[in-house]
């Protein structure tokens, strides 16, 4: 029995690296106003000079459509080490995981995520040397201290949308937990974090309302903080179960009312932009399949959560889902979670869709987004589900809706641009993510849309983008001037400074950086695209919040 309890625990290790790891795991505009400066605190030297001016009449920046500071509170509260600020200082939130001390032996989780293995070690010491983490590959430490992105918003980042992060079914897997598992509850506390964070923030710069983190509930709102040269923060969620709507064995456990409850709630919280369904199939929507073993596995917690498997036909259409690993086999640490005489189930060939679409509560719930003049969020639905809810906002004449991370078939790309949506890419690497760009660039000019973002998912528990391969021939080279006239020299945090010719983008502090690293490749168009990001941003929520049925 201890036996089997030990592999057990092994096992949720090992489903809650994947499901993180795959979901984790994407105008008005003229130059921004000056950067409001601070004196240097010793935990971080941003090394930058902000040369820029306002415009009434346009914003001017880059936008990041899906990142999570706030994730360290999520799936329990163990799983993330560090914490994006603390009250007590740099030294408090910048420190590793008690169970990873003393050398990284027993982190099973970042050594699995980051070599492949569960064995390995780490140095765990963060502040002030940081030798081992923060890095690209690292998933399990923070990657976004307040400082950093500090850093990114004086290199251009105007928007900057926060989703509030939550999996029930991980956090019960997990061993380790100080938070609740209730996805509701993590939702709230986390909007409590971000909040903290901009008083935290505004205490620094000479009390409330002077910081350059402002929180920002509606369009006019984003576009007055943006001209003033500050950092707009949307709220959003991303949840696997949203107000508790989770199905079993195809029943669904929750009602219209429930649903009305928590979009209120939401949006009282300052929400405005919101996924229907996140990894497993829930009572709203069927999911966009993960492939390879990661794909196993999370066919495995969609069992664990619903009682059943994914179930996938031969798609017909252009669209389709990620394949699923044909003759899939469960890794010998996670076996034991099958029931007795329960089997992974054969698929037909791929390419694959789910079965499973867009269900009445799930057109409820799109219903009342679009009645709060909410952003939909397509990534993560199957393509039944996706193509059905862009029918129903087609229907409606209604913009708002978004893909932000990369995690929707590119066939319904079209259809979103000529709502008037958004689509925002990952944060992949600088040669994948110009090659990307590229590709949509006839799509994006059939539409009108002159603006292109990043969905970074910063402590999504995805990797962040890596050094360029054969950089060392092109290099960034230090200082370098943004296209805003900022001059950024190497990021430095204590004792440790970053090149991201050898880290990549190692914190989000060096985005600045990667995005300088693309020029290098794409030359000034792709800056520009990037620059006018933010304007297509406010311009897809205006026209969704103008909707808004009071």
């Amino acid at each position: 029995m201890r036996r089997r309890s030990a592999a057990r625990r092994s096992a949720g290790w090992l489903i809650a690296l994947v499901l993180l790891l795959s979901g984790s795991l994407i105008s008005p505009a003229g130059p921004a106003a000056a950067a409001p400066q601070r004196p240097a605190t010793p935990e971080s030297a941003a090394q930058s000079t902000a040369q820029s001016a306002a415009s009434a009449a346009e914003v001017r920046g880059f936008v990041d459509g899906h990142s999570h500071l706030f994730s360290y509170e999520a799936f329990g509260g163990m799983l993330m080490c560090g914490k994006p600020f603390d009250p007590d200082g740099v030294s408090e939130a910048l420190s590793d995981c008690p169970d990873h001390r003393p050398n990284g032996e027993l982190a099973w989780f970042e050594n699995f995520t980051r070599t492949g293995s569960p064995t390995g070690t780490h140095d765990p010491v963060g502040w002030p040397t940081f030798r081992d983490w923060p890095a690209h590959d690292s998933l399990t430490h923070q990657q976004a201290y307040y400082t950093w992105v500090e850093r990114a918003w004086k290199g251009g980042l105007r928007v900057l949308v926060n989703h509030l992060v939550a999996n029930r079914q991980l956090c019960a897997i997990y061993p380790l937990r100080r938070n609740s598992c209730d996805e509701m509850s993590t939702l709230r506390l986390q909007a409590q974090r971000a909040r903290e964070l901009q008083d935290h923030i505004d205490a620094e710069n000479g009390g409330p309302g002077r910081g350059w983190f402002r929180i920002v509930d509606d369009p006019a709102q984003a576009r007055r903080t943006v001209e003033a040269g500050k950092l707009a923060v949307i709220l959003g969620v991303e949840t696997s179960e949203p107000f508790g709507c989770r199905q079993i064995l195809g029943v669904p456990q929750c009602t219209k009312a429930q649903i009305d409850r928590g979009l209120d709630e939401m949006y009282a919280l300052g929400v405005r932009s919101m996924f229907v369904c996140h990894k497993y199939d829930n009572a709203l929507c069927g999911v966009r399949f993960d492939s390879g073993t990661q794909g196993v596995i999370v066919n495995l917690g969609n069992f664990l959560s619903t009682g059943t498997f994914w179930k996938a036909r031969t798609c017909t259409g252009p669209q389709h889902d990620n394949p699923i690993e044909p003759g899939g086999v469960l890794p010998d640490q996670i076996a034991g979670w099958l029931p007795p005489g329960v089997s992974l189930p054969a698929y037909p060939p791929a390419p694959h869709c789910n079965t499973r679409g867009l269900t009445s509560l799930g057109e409820y719930m799109v219903q009342g987004l679009v009645k709060r003049g909410m952003l939909v969020e397509i990534d993560h639905m199957s393509v039944k589900a996706a193509s059905r809810t862009l029918e129903l906002l087609e229907a409606a004449r209604y913009p708002g809706v978004v893909s932000s991370h990369s995690w929707a078939d590119p066939g319904f790309f079209a259809r979103i641009y000529a709502l008037g949506g958004m689509i925002t890419q990952y944060g992949h690497d600088a040669e994948h993510f110009v090659a990307e760009w590229r590709r949509g660039a006839a799509e994006r000019q059939q539409h009108g849309v002159t603006g292109y973002g990043y969905g970074l998912d910063v402590n999504g528990m995805g990797r962040l983008p890596g050094p360029r391969a054969g950089g060392a021939a092109d290099p960034v080279r230090y200082p370098f001037t943004s296209f805003e006239g900022v001059t950024l020299d190497r990021l430095r945090t204590g004792e440790r400074v970053w090149d991201v010719n050898v880290d990549g983008v190692a914190n989000y502090g060096l985005v600045p950086d990667w995005v300088e690293d693309m020029r290098l490749l794409a030359g000034d168009q792709i800056v520009r695209d990037l620059a006018a990001g933010a304007e297509s941003y406010l311009r897809t929520w205006e026209a969704a919040a103008a909707r808004r049925q009071t």
